[in-house]
């Protein structure tokens, strides 16, 4: 699972990267529900935004944002949402888990003692992933995310702070890919 070719995509995954919109079937996003699992949890759920991400011209996943009619990009912390990432290619979860404490420290910086906690638990709750597998992290504000895996429950972790910084990867203004955040939020282009 660690060839050379997934170390260097894990470890540049939102380094270097470049986004690419995803060209989808005829139906527009107002119009698109989340996936079955999701309903229970996004009862008035649509899909905000859809985009590719590619690193050295290898693609690394797509990623789907879906929210409630009633989620606000600036505040996104305040409100329950999905980040589904189907993979494009093969990575370990201690590959997964290290890159997504990186991106979540140029956010901020951390205790060490509190980011090597949250290493663990991302660790724990994302699972190996193989092309074609999805992991859908589900934002639930004030409590924390949940974690599926192929549709089905892998993990909850109960930490507010964590789960901020996590989807701030990819929906905070102060993510390395503001063009992936872009695309996600369906934004306008600077």
């Amino acid at each position: 699972m660690n060839t050379p070719a997934t170390v260097i995509c894990a470890a540049l995954a939102l380094s270097a990267a470049q986004v690419s919109p995803v060209v989808f079937a005829q139906t527009t996003q107002s119009m698109a529900k989340p996936p079955l699992e999701l309903r229970g949890s996004l009862p008035d759920g649509r899909l905000a935004g859809r985009a590719r991400l590619k690193v050295w011209g290898f693609q690394v996943y797509n990623a789907s944002l879906w929210v409630t009619n009633k989620f606000q990009p600036g505040a996104f912390q305040n409100h329950p949402f999905a980040l589904e990432l189907e993979y494009l290619r093969d990575f370990s979860r201690e590959d997964i888990a290290e890159r997504s404490l990186k991106e979540m420290l140029l956010q901020r910086p951390l205790p060490a003692d509190k980011a090597a906690r949250w290493e663990r638990q991302l660790r724990d709750a994302i699972p190996d992933v193989r092309q074609g597998d999805r992991v859908t992290g589900l934002h639930r504000p004030g409590e924390g995310l949940s974690f599926l895996f192929n549709g089905e429950p892998v993990k909850t972790i109960a930490d507010p702070e964590l789960a901020q910084l996590f989807f701030g990867i990819w929906l905070s203004e102060a993510t390395s890919e503001p063009a992936l955040r872009r695309e996600l939020l369906s934004l306008p282009k600077p």
